[in-house]
């Protein structure tokens, strides 16, 4: 192909002054303003903005998306570009080359360098114009499209390698034991929710940054997590543990509004955990308790023996998985030997021929009967004649009887 068939299929070429670049920036920016002043003295008035994008800016000047927005911002911050977003999806923008800020800046800069931008003396400092251009803000403002700013500057994060964690740890094995100890102490008290790790790791993160955590002190001193951190209220026989009779009556009070026994024990001691609605309870509590002593005392100076307390204050064994199975092995013994609905999972047992249970290991019908009498113990008899049918007995009625094989 010949030079003049390849520089004719070229295109028009697009011509730009070079001394402008020190005024708008740098190339880029001066061949976009020059591109900028033609597209508007083309048009009827040369104070309307002109619409184009993008791909049309690269068409005219060669400059990609990336170099047309380092030439707009250059252009913006020295006032002499104007721009507004018309629609962010089509790229589609609205140019307006400031001509008044463009001249001013001329002016100041002739004014300093009476030789012209065209001419460079050597020796001579040649930045005033940078300097002018960089520091000018004319009085009028550009409002533009808060949507479509400036260009964000990338922040680079430095990363040492091989980092650590530093603190006030001696070892990196050190550290792991704190770690450990901080998980651990999570899963008991259900911190986290459902991460313990994650937890761990915002209680060594905060101490990497200078604040002090009374958990390593502990760690250090030997003594459990969170033990120097319980704090014993009024209405706690120990840190945490609540008078009987007190949490008695709070549980009492969301039973008679109809919850169930499990969810009254819930919010019950949910609300002695709460500092401020436990102490509120807490007084009102005691103002019932010397009520109920001045009746007492009253009924005493009137010959009654036992005066009336309420029954959440009269004194009751602990409840423990242990005692509830020693009763219900009282009212079905067999029912003490399969503890299913208590336990919890253990390693699978080793798979082994099951005899087939004799006459006197089979319970009678009138034990398992007597054993429905409660709602538990109807659930857990209806559960061991399905897991057991070799006994031959199936419910009928709500009456135990004996199944017919035909």
């Amino acid at each position: 192909m010949k030079i003049g068939i390849f520089l004719g299929s070229l295109g028009n070429p697009a011509i730009y002054y070079p001394a402008l670049a020190k005024i708008t920036g740098g190339v880029g920016a001066s061949i976009l303003l020059c591109q900028l002043l033609q597209w508007q003295t083309q048009k009827f008035n040369p104070d309307e903005w002109v619409q184009t994008n993008s791909s049309e800016i690269e068409k005219a000047t060669g400059l990609n998306r990336e170099e047309q927005a380092l030439a707009r911002q250059q252009l913006k911050a020295r006032w002499i570009l104007k721009e507004k977003s018309i629609n962010c999806q089509t790229d589609t923008l609205e140019l307006l080359a400031d001509m008044e800020s463009f001249e001013k800046i001329i002016n100041q800069y002739l004014t300093a360098n009476p030789d012209g931008l065209a001419k460079h003396t050597p020796g001579k400092n040649n930045n005033n114009l940078e300097v002018i251009a960089e520091h000018y803000s004319p009085n009028n403002t550009v409002k533009t499209d808060k949507y479509f700013g400036q260009l964000r500057q990338q922040i680079a994060v430095t990363v040492a390698p091989n980092y650590r964690f530093s603190g006030p740890w001696n070892s990196q094995e050190e550290l792991h034991n704190f770690q450990k100890a901080l998980e651990a102490y999570a899963k008991e008290r259900g911190l986290g929710f459902g991460n313990p790790s994650g937890w761990a790791f915002k209680i060594i993160d905060s101490m990497t940054k200078g604040l002090t955590s009374p958990f390593w002190d502990e760690f250090i001193a030997g003594i459990p997590l969170g033990e120097s951190q319980k704090v014993k209220r009024d209405w706690e026989i120990a840190p945490e543990v609540p008078y009987p009779a007190f949490e008695e009556e709070r549980i009492q009070y969301y039973v008679q509004k109809g919850e169930p026994l499990e969810s009254a024990v819930s919010k019950a001691r949910a609300d002695l955990r709460n500092p401020v609605l436990g102490k509120d309870l807490w007084e009102g509590f005691l103002r019932k308790c010397d009520r109920l002593a001045d009746d007492a005392l009253r009924a005493k100076n009137q010959g009654v023996d036992t005066p009336y307390l309420p029954s959440s204050f009269n004194e009751k064994p602990q409840i423990t998985k242990e005692s509830v199975m020693r009763k219900l092995g009282a009212i079905a013994p067999q029912l003490s030997q399969n503890q299913s609905t208590f336990a919890t999972v253990a390693e699978a047992p080793e798979v082994e021929q099951k005899e087939l249970p004799t006459a006197a290991e089979i319970p009678s019908i009138e034990s398992l009967q007597k054993a429905c009498k409660t709602p538990l113990g109807r659930s857990i008899v209806e559960k061991q004649i399905a897991a057991n049918p070799d006994w031959g007995y199936e419910i009928v009625d709500g009456q135990i009887v004996e199944s017919i094989p035909f």
